[in-house]
């Protein structure tokens, strides 16, 4: 969805338009509960030309499609005897069991809870990303930089600057 009715609010090469009334509106359009609800939340800024027609060459999609099926198998090792094949499908349960966080990330976590306002279903929907995110490093435990880009992924439920 567009951050504003205009599109460019927090856009660094357009300025925005819209009056704060009109941008806390048109984001009440999409409930809490249903934002809750998605995992991943992440602005997509626009990509100015030079990034466009840039001849660097970025992370090959070989070695991306490596680190997703690598954290895949341990995942499906993980989750072998208990019905499951994702880290986004797991119970309270499994979360106890499969989601232990160092003692930085818990401070983050409490951190992001308190500071943000965030919901129950925000809490474990950033556990579950974390765990991703750890084994997509290759990590056996979620560490606090795991934690903190989790956090990152819910743009939509930080406030309006």
């Amino acid at each position: 969805m567009n951050p504003c009715p205009c599109g460019f609010f927090g856009d660094p090469q357009k300025e925005c338009r819209c009056t704060p009334m009109q941008t806390a509106r048109y984001r009440s359009r999409v409930s809490g509960p249903l934002l809750d609800r998605i995992d991943i939340q992440v602005e997509v800024p626009a990509v100015a030309y030079e990034a466009l027609a840039s001849r660097a060459p970025g992370e090959p999609s070989e070695a991306v499609r490596q680190r997703v099926n690598q954290a895949r198998r341990v995942q499906v090792e993980r989750f072998d005897e208990t019905g499951i094949h994702a880290n986004a499908r797991m119970s309270a349960r499994d979360l106890r069991r499969y989601c232990r966080v160092d003692p930085a990330g818990e401070q983050l976590l409490e951190n992001a809870i308190n500071r943000l306002g965030l919901s129950a279903r925000a809490y474990v929907r950033i556990l579950k990303v974390g765990r991703t995110i750890a084994d997509l490093a290759g990590a056996e435990a979620i560490q606090s930089a795991h934690i903190a880009e989790a956090i990152q992924y819910r743009s939509l439920d930080r406030p309006l600057e």
